[in-house]
């Protein structure tokens, strides 16, 4: 079951990438950035996480001898998930304003406004 977690973090960055990489929309493009960005928190539960192994809780009165999760990935798939919510709402802002601005969304006919 564990290696699972991997077979579908690496099929969630995959259809991300190639989402992007066949995008006619910037809109298509960022929702494809987003679940690249999904494939990531996949990734990082599953190097995290450990069989029968409890939360790392601790009060005053526990011992510290037993093994439990390590909270750093747990801490880093929090940070992952606020700093892709952050990058897909300016993402999205920046394609709203490039559609007030130009007028079309599609990546191709941008392109043809370069000066």
């Amino acid at each position: 079951m564990h290696g699972y977690a991997y077979v579908v973090a690496g099929w969630l960055v995959l259809v991300g990438a190639l989402g992007i990489v066949r995008s006619r929309h910037l809109v298509h493009a960022i929702v494809s950035l987003s679940v690249v960005q999904s494939g990531t928190y996949v990734f990082l539960l599953a190097v995290g996480y450990q069989w029968n192994v409890p939360a790392p809780i601790f009060t005053s009165r526990s011992a510290v001898t037993r093994a439990v999760v390590d909270p750093v990935v747990q801490a880093m798939t929090l940070t992952d998930i606020v700093v892709s919510a952050m990058v897909t709402a300016l993402l999205l802002a920046l394609a709203v304003q490039i559609e007030k601005t130009h007028g079309t969304v599609d990546p191709d006919r941008l392109r043809a406004l370069r000066g």
